[in-house]
């Protein structure tokens, strides 16, 4: 027997404001990123997955009106989804979730069972998801531009440790610079 907790009245936490959203769309159009999944990006996903052991993770890019996970790992064997609840895609909106925290941040972001958090429990993606914990680190470019982020989810509260935040951190600071490098050089991911 599950336990799904009732919705919130009230969010909780707004979405931080954003003030860097307009030039990071633009130079994320330059890069001709964030409008279409990246199978490059995927397999970073895929590979971010295994290193942490999480079910989900995505690379995502977040413009001024939302997300978008270029690259997306998602569970092989998943579970029918409940009555009500939508299947994790490639877009959200920009108040789903944490990663939104985690760009006006600019840091890595730990929540290992999210619900222990008052600030991030009312969060939609708790309720319209089940997802429970989260890891996330920014996408930091050499011009000090937060592109977007690496993050990893799961469903049970999971505990990520020392291990997982150097991890998401290192990862993300090896895919800020393949990215550059794919705009100097035309190099692919």
């Amino acid at each position: 027997m599950s336990y799904d907790p009732p919705r919130p009245a009230g969010r909780l936490l707004l979405t931080p404001e954003d003030k860097e959203a307009p030039a990071r769309t633009r130079r994320l159009r330059g890069l001709g990123l964030g409008k279409q999944p990246e199978p490059a990006l995927d397999a970073f996903a895929d590979r971010l997955a295994h290193l942490t052991g999480a079910p989900y993770a995505m690379v995502n890019f977040i413009d001024e009106d939302r997300q978008f996970f270029a690259g997306l790992h998602l569970p092989e064997v998943r579970q029918a989804v409940p009555a009500g609840r939508p299947e994790v895609g490639r877009w959200l909106p920009r108040d789903h979730g944490y990663c939104p925290h985690v760009v006006v941040r600019r840091k890595a972001l730990v929540l290992e069972d999210v619900r222990d958090y008052p600030r991030f429990a009312g969060n939609p993606i708790v309720y319209e998801y089940g997802i429970h914990s989260y890891l996330g680190a920014p996408l930091i470019d050499t011009t000090g531009m937060v592109l977007g982020t690496v993050c990893v989810a799961d469903a049970a509260p999971r505990p990520w440790g020392r291990t997982g935040l150097e991890t998401i951190k290192s990862t993300a600071a090896e895919l800020a610079a393949r990215l550059e490098r794919c705009e100097e050089g035309g190099l692919p991911l």
